[in-house]
């Protein structure tokens, strides 16, 4: 069976030309999935004997709410929603005074074991296909009734360990006929994997590139993110510095205060030398303190960026968002397989 809406409109064209169908089907099909049609019949203007030929060789992937939480204190609301297969994925809605951000997640599960992440914990399952991407954005919308004007892929996975599919989706989220989101109102964060940041250079999208910095001397990143042992911290800079010299935008350092760990002075000092030469935002992110996880939030925030910002870096502080809905990624995922016990598997427990 085909995934028909992780297709492009010409490949679209294609497949109805090999079902002896006008390919001009091909726009109207596309349309329709990306209203959020949730099966063939929602079509009406095809003919019927097209929408039973749809049917046998093709499916709608169409996710259902398992969970929603609604932040009594800022509105975000955060979905667990369940795919086809039984495993379970996360997508937050934040709102901010420029509009709504979606963050969506990439795959099911992570493998890049980061110390301080929940969405690690129990390992990756599997990569999300395109349309499981943009579903979370399309019924993220169609649920709340809220448009969105941009996406984050921060949530659950790595998207450049899932670089093929996250491509497609992009490509599709982009499109005209579609929800037509801007490149440049997309984030793309990564933990580091310096193959995909120069495989995304070479193609000069106007996205953004997040990166997952969180410690910028090899010693104290490698203990917290394991990425680190295979693309050191130096290897990351001379791609980033690659990254900006190719596409002229400008990469956000995400780092994740944690006490005690990479919150000094001289850790600030390293990172202003590393990006000099590019420009570069840095973001401090307030710890989520993840019950699993021993490291605890850093009481140098404002010290830090103090630091930062003398020696001229750009440095903000990242507004906490849904504090009293496990909006941490994973964390309601990570809620959901322990209450479930036994069906742990069904919800991406390996």
């Amino acid at each position: 069976m085909i995934d028909i809406k992780s297709m492009t409109q010409e490949e679209l064209g294609a497949l109805l030309r090999q079902l002896d169908e006008p390919a001009f089907r091909s726009s109207q099909i596309f349309a329709w999935l990306h209203r959020g049609a949730t099966s063939f019949d929602d079509m009406s203007n095809l003919p019927k004997a097209l929408r039973r030929k749809l049917e046998e060789s093709c499916y709608i992937t169409v996710p259902t709410v398992e969970r929603k939480q609604i932040s009594r204190l800022d509105g975000t609301v955060k979905y667990l929603w369940r795919l086809r297969d039984g495993n379970c994925i996360e997508t937050v809605l934040m709102h901010y005074h420029h509009g709504n951000t979606v963050c969506i997640s990439s795959q099911v599960g992570c493998r890049m074991g980061c110390a301080f992440c929940a969405s690690a914990i129990a390992g990756r399952v599997r990569d999300l296909s395109p349309s499981e991407m943009l579903d979370q954005v399309l019924f993220t919308t169609l649920d709340t009734g809220e448009d969105i004007s941009n996406i984050v892929l921060m949530g659950i996975g790595e998207p450049l360990d899932n670089l093929n599919n996250v491509l497609r989706f992009l490509e599709l989220v982009h499109h005209r006929d579609g929800l037509h989101i801007g490149m440049r109102h997309i984030s793309l964060s990564t933990c580091g994997l310096v193959p995909g940041i120069d495989a995304l250079a070479e193609l000069r999208l106007q996205l953004t590139l997040s990166v997952s910095l969180h410690a910028p001397d090899s010693e104290t990143r490698s203990r917290i993110m394991p990425v680190n042992r295979a693309y050191d911290v130096e290897q990351l800079f001379d791609a980033c510095h690659r990254y900006f010299e190719k596409t002229g935008r400008r990469i956000s350092f995400e780092y994740a205060m944690i006490d005690g760990v990479n919150d000094h002075d001289w850790q600030a000092d390293l990172i202003a030398r590393r990006i000099r030469g590019m420009p570069g935002h840095v973001n401090l992110i307030p710890l989520n303190d993840v019950v699993e996880r021993p490291l605890k939030p850093s009481r140098r925030i404002a010290a830090f960026q103090k630091r930062l910002e003398s020696h001229g870096l750009t440095a903000t502080v990242r507004r906490s968002l849904g504090g009293d809905i496990d909006a941490s990624c994973g964390q309601l995922r990570r809620r959901a397989m322990d209450e479930k016990g036994g069906a742990h598997e069904n919800l991406g427990h390996h």
